[in-house]
């Protein structure tokens, strides 16, 4: 845990991260500003690199944009309307009742939850709205399979405790608020190769690997995963499965 009371994760990868992570359906983003109060201000808890704060500037007239990692925010780039703070998602400097909208994309499960629900329950307006998700482990095509399913049993004792909570799906969880129910949305992407091997070195686990064991886990695997694509150009779709959880203030 670092001084700033959080499991740093992601800062040894922030380049990484911010290069190789999939972007979310635009679907998502037009259904959360349809369902929040206004569109003034919007709460992005948990930012990383700002993947998600991008596409949040283009719906809400301002985006206030956290993440405890400096060298997260370090990658961060979007519009002049969002403004990027080092700060965790438990505390932070908005004003009382002061957005519309809080969202947290693929973060949630590092949070102490009670202390940002609090946090939510007080930086947003009436019938303000908590948006959170998330996705679960890629799903490659067939040709992919075997060498994929390696891949995962190799790494899959490095995950952090809280990968389990992205694979129940944040089930359980004691939300604050009023459910608001949300309609499906799918996050598919197209890559080639390259793409999908910067993906995997992204992951937590695999940094931990590296740390632990030192190889790269990445690199052991990726013969595997070339003989598999074939020509390293060509792009093939990638699907992972992803949840939305939504919740109004009275």
């Amino acid at each position: 845990m670092s001084a700033t009371g959080f499991h740093d994760h992601f800062s040894a990868v922030a380049s990484n991260y911010a290069q190789a992570r999939p972007t979310y359906p635009a679907a998502l983003f037009d259904w959360i500003a349809s369902i929040a109060p206004a569109r003034r201000r919007v709460w992005e808890a948990g930012c990383g690199s700002g993947q998600a704060s991008r596409d949040l500037s283009a719906r809400f007239d301002a985006v206030f944009a956290t993440d405890p990692s400096a060298a997260q925010i370090a990658q961060a780039e979007a519009p002049a309307n969002v403004v990027f703070a080092v700060e965790p998602g438990e505390r932070c400097s908005l004003g009382d009742a002061s957005v519309d909208a809080v969202c947290v994309a693929q973060a949630l499960h590092w949070f102490e939850r009670d202390a940002f629900f609090a946090e939510c329950a007080r930086v947003l307006a009436p019938g303000g709205v908590l948006v959170a998700w998330g996705y679960q482990d890629i799903v490659v095509p067939p040709e992919l399979a075997d060498a994929n399913a390696a891949f995962q049993r190799d790494i899959a004792s490095d995950w952090p405790p809280e990968r389990t909570l992205i694979d129940s799906g944040y089930a359980g969880f004691d939300w604050p608020f009023a459910e608001v129910q949300a309609p499906p949305f799918a996050l598919n992407a197209a890559w080639p190769l390259a793409r999908l091997l910067g993906y995997f070195s992204s992951y937590s686990a695999v940094k931990r690997y590296r740390d632990i064991r030192g190889r790269d886990p990445v690199a052991a695997h990726a013969a595997a995963f070339a003989a598999a694509w074939g020509d390293p150009a060509i792009e093939r779709r990638l699907r992972w499965p992803l949840f939305v959880h939504a919740r109004r203030k009275a």
